[in-house]
């Protein structure tokens, strides 16, 4: 190939780069940074971490405030396993087997989170501390309500046979780990706020 036919094809195709170039990109095809509207993963992955570490958080505190009540501390975990084991979680003295139930409750903290920072940062995100304080109070106290009475008191007695999750826990203390557990959650929604500029 000469030199001459070279530098013709050369600017043919950097005059093609530029039409390329000129052209708008179809938004339905080119997904910019950042997501416009509501972005869901951002808000589900949030939720998922805010979650975990509320129910780390309530755990902790049930744990340090059993023992003020002669309790064992990780009473909580068992009468917990009762879900899946039955009345012989309340005998459980084996690491893995509360190490396991401690997972088990972080997870489903994790995935209560989910769902409690949706509706915050859905419906409340432009609230005021002082209503987003009442709303975290209320999801906590509705979250308690609707696992221990409207759920748990029929299906675990359907299913094993024994009511030991709303027998053994006193009212007070499911209304306080449920609590702990929302307001860390409103603690954390400062840091679950998505701002792709970075300020």
């Amino acid at each position: 190939m000469d030199a001459e036919t070279r530098r013709r094809l050369i600017n043919e195709h950097l005059e093609a780069i530029r039409e390329l170039e000129a052209q708008p990109a179809a938004e339905d095809t080119v997904q910019g940074w950042p997501p416009k509207g509501y972005y869901l993963l951002w808000h589900v992955v949030i939720g998922m971490t805010l979650g975990g570490i509320g129910a780390l958080v309530s755990l902790a505190a049930n744990m340090m405030g059993a023992p003020l009540f002669g309790e064992p501390a990780l009473k909580l975990i068992r009468v917990y396993l009762t879900f899946p084991m039955g009345e012989q979680a309340l005998q459980a003295e084996q690491g893995a087997v509360l190490f396991i139930g401690c997972m088990l409750y972080l997870a489903t903290g994790a995935l209560y989170g989910i769902g409690f920072h949706l509706i915050m940062s859905l419906l409340f995100h432009d609230a005021s501390k002082m209503k987003k304080f009442v709303v975290a109070t209320i999801l906590g106290l509705a979250l308690w309500v609707v696992n221990f009475y409207l759920i748990l008191s029929w299906l675990q007695p359907l299913m094993l046979g024994g009511n030991w999750i709303v027998r053994m826990v006193p009212m007070w203390v499911g209304a306080l780990t449920h609590l702990a557990f929302a307001w860390t959650m409103l603690v954390g929604e400062f840091w679950g706020k998505f701002e792709a500029d970075g300020r």
